[in-house]
């Protein structure tokens, strides 16, 4: 008789220490999976492969099947990115969309689906860098789907609050599938209520068996075509056959002697880069400043405004990543910041809904990896006999062909979803990151902040209270913030707004190698989190 997600009191989490393993997701199953594949012979790559087919089944309400990838991975003292972001079908048009009578993408149905990359992420980074075999990886998240697991109590309440709103949102013949899949017998399961998914299990079956091809020219993609057509959606065969990931070069900016590196654009990684540029011209003395939190919230607004308006696919943007990230140009923009918030505005630089887990091996190997549906389940569409819900990530297109985010068939459209790495002097220190939609890079910059500029543990960088920035002046911040300090952020012009809902400030992961090899974990507290290690 008690609520797992009440405390009474101050609940405290301390950093874990581990010699030759360590894998922090947001599942306590899931990083028992990674883990047992270490244990095993595996190594970072092969651990973050079966974590991220597992949590779609144990963490559905936030990523899946039918989801995009990014990835860093760290081997034998090499960075290597991997966008497995997919894009826009060649039959979805802005003309076609004006039409039918849309003005803008809306979150639910097939307008918001583009090209699911997840499933070829996973086979792209086992194929390039494993040891285990594909089908040894996929095997934990089939047993769970068939045989069933208990729901957590973060996950069990998102599940219900989508259950809610879908209930009201979701109508239609396209939409039923969810709710046979997700909701049977009209409910959603409570924390601790037994899920299983026979359908899902089929489906890793057949992505394990064909090394991902079924989802992209086999039996899966028949029945994703087959639905598109049959129920007015724009996914074609083409579309899924012709895709691929792409291994990219990570970008990279030195913060206070750390090399912290994201992923170039379609991500808006580059923002969190951009806005460490700005924010490194000045000295941050102390975590508890009005002046630090003052000028962290107005870097990251003109590292947001510039994000907003030119990150795109990158084949598409009209202005270099060089420009961007260039020492001019944030000299240029730190001189706009003064004692007063302000509004603002894109800068000119030519003058001048997602689940985030890290893991480690005994060998030096680390991969920062997120895996996203975008909003919660996604677009609400599921393949029927197959429990592959499709992400809505076209949500990001704007439908107004001036801007640089425009809607295009075959382009990716801005990506919210962002892993992160830091090194210093060449040698890693480790993997990091925050997910939680436009939250991400501000999770990021908090979190960079609390580790190198305050020399807060693992744990403490991710413990401590975040603010988010809304738009304009206005910024939530978590209850925990001192009153001194949201009195005096109001004094500069910021408008303050308390939340209790600590779901909107993302959730983060952690691991940090010590000089000796040692690897230290943090874990996010706002979640189901937790670290498994050896």
């Amino acid at each position: 008789m008690f609520d797992p997600l009440k405390f009474p009191y101050a609940s405290k989490r301390i950093p874990i220490y581990a010699r030759n393993g360590m894998v922090a997701t947001s599942n306590p199953l899931a990083s028992e999976i990674g883990v047992e594949i270490l244990k095993k012979g595996g190594n970072a790559v092969d651990a973050a492969v079966a974590v991220a087919a597992s949590l779609t089944v144990l963490e559905p309400t936030s990523n899946g099947i039918g989801g995009d990838a990014f990835a860093i991975v760290y081997k034998d003292g090499e960075i290597y990115g991997l966008n497995s972001s997919g894009y826009a079908p060649k039959d979805l048009t802005i003309k076609k969309l004006k039409s039918n009578g849309f003005q803008k993408i809306p979150s639910f149905g097939w307008e918001s689906v583009t090209v699911p990359g997840a499933p070829a992420a996973w086979i792209a980074l086992s194929e390039k860098f494993g040891e285990l075999t594909f089908e040894d990886l996929l095997l934990p998240a089939i047993k769970y789907a068939y045989e069933g697991f208990p729901v957590s109590p973060v996950t069990a309440n998102a599940w219900q609050r989508a259950h809610k709103s879908y209930k009201k949102v979701l109508k239609g013949e396209v939409f039923k599938n969810w709710f046979e899949v997700f909701a049977p017998d009209g409910t959603s399961p409570n924390i601790g209520d037994i899920w299983k998914s026979q359908l899902h299990a089929k489906t890793l079956e057949s992505i394990a068996r064909s090394k991902s091809e079924s989802f992209y020219s086999g039996e899966l993609a028949d029945k994703i075509v087959k639905f598109s057509k049959d129920t007015g959606g724009y996914i074609s065969q083409e579309d899924l056959e012709n895709y691929e990931p792409l291994w990219v070069k990570p970008l990279k900016v030195n913060y206070r002697g750390y090399d912290v590196w994201e992923l170039p654009p379609n991500g808006q990684g580059m923002i969190v880069l951009i806005a460490l540029n700005i924010l490194k011209g000045f000295e941050l003395k102390c975590k508890e400043d009005v002046e630090n939190y003052h000028r962290q919230i107005e870097s990251l607004k003109l590292a947001f405004s510039d994000g907003l308006k030119y990150i795109t696919d990158i084949k598409d943007m009209k202005v270099s990543v060089d420009e961007l990230l260039s020492e001019n140009y944030a000299k240029e923009r730190r001189k706009l910041i003064s004692d007063e918030a302000i509004m603002p505005e894109p800068g000119d630089p030519f003058s001048g809904g997602t689940v985030y887990f890290c893991t480690a091996d005994k060998y030096g190997n680390m991969v920062s990896y997120i895996q996203s549906n975008y909003m919660g389940f996604g677009s609400g569409i599921v393949v029927p006999e197959t429990g592959i819900s499709l992400q809505n990530r076209g949500v990001s297109f704007s439908l107004d062909e001036k801007d640089h985010n425009c809607l295009k068939p075959l382009k990716r459209p801005y990506h919210t979803i962002i892993p992160g790495f830091i090194t210093k002097n060449g040698k890693a220190i480790g993997p990091f990151g925050v997910m939680g939609g436009y939250m991400q890079p501000q999770g990021h910059l908090q979190f960079l902040t609390n580790f190198i500029d305050f020399n807060f543990n693992p744990q403490a960088a991710l413990d401590a209270p975040r603010w988010q920035w809304t738009g304009g002046k206005e910024i939530l911040v978590e209850k925990e913030f001192s009153t001194h300090i949201l009195q005096s952020l109001e004094d500069k012009g910021h408008q303050i707004k308390v939340s209790l809902n600590p779901s909107i400030f993302g959730r983060g992961q952690f691991i940090y190698k010590t000089g000796n090899g040692v690897l230290v974990g943090g874990t996010e507290p706002r979640a189901d989190s937790n670290i498994a290690c050896f």
